[in-house]
């Protein structure tokens, strides 16, 4: 799908439909500005405040969705805390300054962790189709407070491998539970780790491929 842009009066929408994992919360809190099926412009900016579009647009996990205000109010601000959430059954989803595979990819965006997504590193839904079941909890393990909690966030994905992650991070299950705190980790992509979300190197044993750094 391709990108789209609609401009309205004070604030613009951005929508990369590559990036989208159809969590619906657009369509959920704003069905009078993101209006789904139906024929023509789906789109509509000035249907509520720019503030408003602000809120939806930073409650997309997959950083389909972004803004830029052109009435001179606040543009989308960096995360105060880096993390990355485990969904249940589903994708990574990271919020940080975000660099992934060497390039500038925003505030939010949701990686594959089943390795069955035909848009590696990027999730597209495939945990769906394939049946792709992972907890969104685990127990957490001894770590302790990071010293700065924000700043950049480089996510490279290895070739036939991990995510290999560099810079302040908080692993968080679905529930909002911190479950580990690092400046450097490996993150399962591959579907088959018996340590998830972290890496313990099954990638190798099932023969996953996958292109990276």
């Amino acid at each position: 799908m391709a990108k789209e842009t609609v401009r309205g009066r004070d604030v613009t929408i951005h929508f990369d439909g590559q990036r989208c994992i159809h969590s619906r919360n657009c369509v959920l809190l704003h069905p009078d500005v993101f209006v789904p099926n139906v024929p023509g412009e789906w789109i509509h900016p000035d249907a509520v405040s720019p503030e408003e579009v602000a809120l939806v647009a930073r409650a997309c996990p997959s950083g389909a969705i972004t803004y830029e205000r052109t009435d001179g109010g606040p543009q989308e601000p960096a995360p105060l805390v880096n993390q990355v959430r485990t969904r249940e059954d589903g994708p990574l989803a990271f919020r940080a300054t975000l660099r992934i595979a060497g390039e500038d990819a925003g505030f939010r965006a949701t990686l594959c962790r089943c390795g069955l997504s035909k848009d590696k590193p990027y999730c597209d839904g495939s945990h769906a189709t394939g049946g792709f079941v992972a907890s969104g909890e685990r127990a957490p393990q001894e770590s302790q407070p990071l010293a700065m909690r924000d700043g950049g966030l480089d996510v490279e994905p290895q070739k036939n491998g991990p995510l290999h992650v560099i810079g302040n991070l908080e692993v968080v299950t679905g529930t909002g539970h911190t479950v580990d705190r690092t400046t450097e980790t490996w993150l399962c992509r591959c579907g088959h780790s018996g340590n998830k979300p972290f890496c313990d190197g099954s990638h190798a044993k099932v023969g996953f491929q996958a292109d990276g750094i």
